[in-house]
């Protein structure tokens, strides 16, 4: 089963760090990474998200679109990267990820399975060319 891992940091703790520790984490997070990979958990190579105030966030008002500069939720910490992980089920997705080095590091992961859209997007393209054939 594929899971989707949200990782969160806090940005202020992040920036603390001194460089040598920071490039460690980096070191640490990578390697296990690529371990993941090797052993079949299909990481990845993960996704690296620029800094919250670099976020645009849409919504529907009044009629139309508006947006936001920023992200949605206004908290401590930010989402700062995700990646696909293949793991048997929940607790084999989360025994993976509790050994992930970013966690030492104060990241947050937040691991979700990632749902099945075939039957619903099957349906859908059925009705849409069925409206198509009028």
């Amino acid at each position: 089963m594929k899971y989707i891992c949200l990782g969160y940091y806090d940005k202020a703790k992040f920036d603390s760090l001194p460089e040598s520790e920071r490039n460690a984490m980096f070191d640490a997070c990578f390697e296990y990474d690529e371990h993941l990979r090797a052993s079949g958990h299909s990481w990845g190579d993960g996704i690296a998200l620029q800094g919250s105030e670099t976020a645009l966030t849409l919504s529907w008002k009044n009629g139309k679109v508006a947006t936001t500069d920023g992200p949605y939720a206004e908290t401590k910490e930010q989402l700062g990267g995700l990646g696909v992980l293949e793991a048997r089920d929940m607790n084999h997705a989360v025994q993976l990820m509790s050994q992930h080095p970013a966690v030492k590091y104060g990241t947050l992961w937040e691991i979700r399975p990632i749902g099945d859209m075939s039957e619903i997007k099957k349906a859908s393209e059925q009705r849409r060319q069925k409206a198509a054939a009028y």
